[in-house]
């Protein structure tokens, strides 16, 4: 096996904590060629597919990679900004509130690095700026509220890929879930509440999760059940009653069955049974991304009101909003408790606070 080789750490400096928060992952461009190397990268990674690599690669390269980037590729470029994709732009946003919220809370210095899991900059990238850090303790933040083996997994896999090369190895811990987190509930509730303050409150509140295939969820996933969870905290904080709110999933792949109801069937129904209006969150995403800002806000929004809707409101990700720099800020210092409090502070408490990011 290949080791890295380690950096020189001065054993006579404060210890720093090593911080890497991870989000799923964006093309460079949305050129086909860009979006080809996207969905090769994440549609061949084993917990996002899981079907014999026999079986899977030759659909992946023969069939999926040739055809489906031009279709995507226009849906990209409708979110495309001129600071270039949305995912990553909100992402760098948020590493700046967040470093900001960090700063006062950790008794030692710190080194914050955001990563891809398909994307620039990689996981292993990032790790490794960590250790040229001076980063002997590491903790990781999957940006993934409610836990998935397809996204939260991936991030173990992905690390753990990355440290089996690393011959000084750092203390580790994940941050698994926060998906019941009361800071999250109540971030997620004064977004709603405050979009319904500025533009109005609809008859129906909708949120919608990224769906994952029904039986990664009959195999074990608890991502469904984490799902629900956060639906029901956030409909009680708004104190929604029966009738009021409704939870879907959104992004079907493939032609197998995914988690239910689907989202875009679900809001085509709606002005049928009455409710032409509708208000939709998606709680699951940190940032938006295609799958909120294409995917619902145009793809959905229209099935909607060609099916007789009168108004739809989206309710934008958390993104860089000060309570949610704040919840994952909290996330991590409690993960980091004993670290900062016990033997980092001691060395800390000596040295000018340093909070490079």
């Amino acid at each position: 096996m290949r080791y890295h080789g380690s950096p020189d750490f001065h054993r006579d400096t404060a210890e720093r904590i090593g911080i890497l928060a991870v989000n799923f992952g964006t093309p460079d461009s949305p050129a086909p060629r860009d979006v080809r190397r996207f969905l090769a990268r994440m549609l061949a990674d084993r917990r996002v597919v899981e079907l014999p690599r026999l079986l899977w690669l030759p659909i992946l390269y023969g069939f999926i990679l040739p055809l489906r980037p031009g279709r995507i590729a226009p849906k990209y470029r409708k979110i495309w900004s001129a600071q270039g994709s949305p995912l990553r732009e909100e992402s760098e946003r948020l590493r700046g509130a967040l470093a900001s919220s960090l700063a006062p809370r950790m008794m030692a210095p710190f080194s914050l690095e955001f990563a891809m899991l398909y994307g620039a900059p990689s996981v292993a990238e990032s790790l490794q700026r960590l250790r040229a850090s001076g980063a002997q303790r590491i903790v990781v933040l999957p940006l993934f509220p409610q836990y998935c083996g397809a996204t939260t997994g991936a991030v173990y896999d992905q690390v753990n890929a990355e440290l089996a090369g690393w011959r000084w190895l750092p203390e580790l811990r994940f941050i698994a879930e926060y998906h019941d987190q009361p800071e999250y509930i109540e971030a997620l509730r004064e977004s709603v509440a405050q979009h319904w303050r500025a533009h109005g409150r609809t008859r129906h509140l909708l949120i919608s999760f990224h769906g994952i295939p029904e039986r990664y969820f009959h195999q074990g996933d608890p991502y469904f059940c984490k799902c629900q969870k956060t639906a029901r905290l956030l409909a009680e904080e708004l104190l929604l009653q029966e009738g009021e709110w409704s939870v879907t999933f959104q992004s079907r792949f493939g032609p197998s069955e995914w988690l239910r109801p689907y989202t875009i069937e679900t809001l085509a129904g709606m002005p049928g049974r009455g409710i032409k209006d509708v208000t939709v969150i998606c709680p699951g995403f940190a940032v938006d991304c295609l799958e909120t800002l294409e995917e619902i806000d145009v793809e959905n929004r229209t099935a909607f009101m060609r099916a007789g809707g009168e108004r739809f409101e989206y309710v934008p990700a958390l993104n860089a909003r000060p309570e949610h720099a704040a919840l994952l800020a909290g996330q991590i210092a409690r993960h980091c408790q004993g670290w900062t409090q016990v033997e980092l502070g001691l060395h800390a408490a000596a040295r000018p606070r340093d909070t490079s990011v």
